[in-house]
């Protein structure tokens, strides 16, 4: 525990910020409110940065440089010095973002609690935008002092509190957790949009952010945390919010009914006084004496190494696998089913294409790009249309997995989709793995196969491996997509199947094909 400390609130990096915020209160002239932003500045955000990322030797003179500029402008505190400073502190801060993108870029949407991270060190830009507005006197539309208002609650409310809600999910294990972060999330952009253009939206989104704060705070108080003074300080810097949110619900209720019930100077002594000291400094000394371990572990599958074009192909092979028995029991299977997968080169496909509504003008930009690209190149029309196809084998040297082959389709001599099939087996489960090479990158899935009631399902949203990814360098992106097929046999020479996509939990669209032996 106390190596911890020592690592994150007691490093050099820290203590340097603890100085620099001893010579600012030495320096401060203007109100004693502002240095409820410069501790967050100077402790709070190096602080954070040191728990959450490994700190390397080129990051220290960024976040220096940052933390001087800051110190900076309780020196020259007006003109262009003070710009200038101001601008630095703001590149310190997209530099803080890019290190959340690049956390994102290497896992993508999974795992929400490392989302929350990620969100959190992006939102900190947003606090170096508005800082900056201040400090130049840009005209935002509002105050001096409602910009600088939202300068720090992108600090505290943004960055600190979204971080340390992600840090909190590494413990959390209950389902609740997803849609509280997600509220979490997004409160701060609700609220900073209601206090721009409409005072329902921002009474509406205070109360939202009302109740995701006190159900975190219920969940806190049921979880296991490492050790008792972590879990002491955590509570109470959860419980902070519980009260303060309710002065904003005040200040927001007062600013659309035009009674004030909450003087803005009150909310600045009240609600920036204890989220600067309970939520802030308990949060930093709770997350600093043994930051939860990450539960997100490095995706280990093969991945094909083919981008953009197929141009390479080797001998006419049956089908899209060797055995079906290698991924899933085929013995309730109807034999149509195993033999069309093991010969899919003996059979017609007639497929029918239906967008969702809601996706239509999605689907009419992306085929000006399809089109160009022949690759996911599917017709808007819910006409029933014959894909014709070929298979044939792949070098592995090329592709970089087990025995991989093409399955190229085609409607009207238009190619619809270029799919390379290979397989990977994980924990005794053996995935079909499937690449849609695309410019510079590649889609890849990883489905499950299953089999019930005489019906073959092939999913990716079943745990493991399963899901739709980018692949581009080396990142490897999950994508917010998810798809299933369902295959059933009406005789021995005809089958079904559907084939459904969702986004973001949404359907956008569904494909119905009849699949007939050749004779």
């Amino acid at each position: 525990m106390l190596v911890n400390l020592r690592k994150s609130l007691f490093s050099p990096l820290t203590i340097v910020g603890w100085l620099l915020f001893g010579v600012c209160l030495l320096l401060h002239t203007q109100s004693s409110y502002l240095l409820l932003l410069t501790v967050a500045q100077l402790v709070f955000v190096p602080a954070t940065l040191q728990i959450i990322i490994p700190i390397k030797r080129w990051h220290m003179p960024i976040i220096l440089t940052g933390m001087l500029a800051v110190t900076s402008l309780h020196i020259w505190n007006e003109g262009l010095a003070a710009i200038l400073f101001a601008f630095v502190y703001l590149l310190y801060t997209a530099f803080v973002a890019y290190l959340g993108i690049n956390r994102f870029m290497r896992r993508g949407f999974t795992n929400m609690a490392e989302i929350a991270i990620d969100v959190g060190l992006i939102y900190l830009c947003i606090g170096g935008l508005w800082f900056f507005a201040y400090i130049a006197n840009i005209d935002t539309g509002f105050s001096p002092l409602i910009t600088w208002l939202t300068a720090i609650h992108f600090h505290y409310s943004a960055f600190l509190f979204a971080i340390s809600v992600g840090l909190f999910g590494r413990l959390c294990t209950t389902r609740l957790y997803t849609p509280i972060t997600l509220i979490v999330l997004a409160g701060p952009l609700l609220v900073a949009i209601g206090i721009s253009f409409s005072r329902i939206v921002e009474v509406v989104s205070v109360m939202l952010y009302i109740g995701a704060i006190y159900a975190l705070f219920f969940l806190a108080l049921r979880a296991r945390f490492h050790n008792i003074w972590q879990a002491i300080f955590i509570r109470i810097s959860f419980g902070t919010l519980c009260l303060t949110i309710l002065w904003s619900l005040l200040y927001a209720i007062g600013n659309a009914s035009g009674h004030i019930m909450i003087s803005i100077d009150r909310m600045i002594v009240l609600h920036g006084f204890f989220n600067c000291i309970l939520f802030g400094l308990f949060s930093v000394l709770g997350w600093s004496l043994e930051p939860p371990s990450t539960k997100q572990l490095p995706w280990t599958f093969p991945v094909s190494h083919i981008r953009g074009k197929l141009t390479t192909t080797g001998e006419p092979h049956p089908g899209l696998v060797d055995h079906l028995d290698a991924f899933v029991d085929t013995i309730s299977l109807p034999k149509a089913i195993t033999h069309f997968y093991e010969n899919t080169g003996q059979y017609q496909l007639f497929a029918s294409v239906k967008w969702r509504a809601w996706f239509k003008p999605f689907a009419i930009f992306y085929k000006l790009i399809s089109t160009r690209t022949q690759q996911l190149n599917l017709p808007l029309s819910q006409k029933e249309v014959e894909m014709t196809g070929t298979i044939t084998t792949i070098s592995e040297n090329e592709d970089g997995r087990i025995k991989p082959r093409a399955w190229i389709r085609k409607v009207d001599a238009q190619t619809t989709f270029v799919a390379l099939y290979s397989k990977h087996q994980t924990a005794q489960t053996t995935y079909m793995n499937i690449a849609l090479p695309l410019p510079y990158s590649t889609m890849v899935g990883i489905l499950k196969l299953n089999s019930h009631d005489g019906q073959l399902s092939l999913t990716s949203q079943d745990g493991g491996d399963t899901g739709i990814y980018l692949a581009f360098r080396s990142n490897l992106i999950k994508l917010p997509l998810h798809e299933h097929f369902t295959i059933t046999a009406s005789n021995e020479k005809t089958l079904s199947a559907t084939h459904q996509m969702w986004i973001f939990g949404l359907p956008f669209l569904n494909i119905h094909y009849r699949i007939l032996r050749k004779d």
